[in-house]
């Protein structure tokens, strides 16, 4: 397979959620679309604020895991066919350990601001 087409359809397709969810964030709690874990959907101050924080860190990380997948296969002498796979999911760790982050120091477990 042409490397640059396994890092469009991996990192480029990620990148790709990431605008969307960015530009066409959910509005209400809900269980199909956004960020969803026990903590985030405790109440809409909640979810707002964890949506907002995961899709600004999405957008990051999903971009430069897309750049980087890009100059691997251009300067990689090896086939690609885990390494674009890896930097997916260091990402998406990345940003559910910050918006986690992120929701312990704003919020209590109660779900009230701190």
């Amino acid at each position: 397979m042409n490397p640059f087409i396994y890092v469009l359809t991996t990192n480029g397709l990620l990148f790709l959620l990431s605008i969307i969810f960015w530009k066409f964030p959910p509005k209400k709690i809900n269980n199909i679309y956004g960020y969803r874990t026990n903590r985030s959907m405790q109440n809409q101050t909640i979810w707002d604020f964890a949506n907002t924080t995961f899709n600004q860190s999405f957008l990051i990380y999903s971009g430069i895991s897309f750049l980087g997948s890009l100059l691997l296969a251009n300067f990689s002498s090896k086939e690609l066919t885990w390494q674009p796979m890896v930097l997916v999911l260091l990402s998406i760790v990345v940003c559910i350990v910050k918006t986690e982050k992120s929701l312990s120091e704003k919020f209590t477990d109660e779900g009230e601001e701190k």
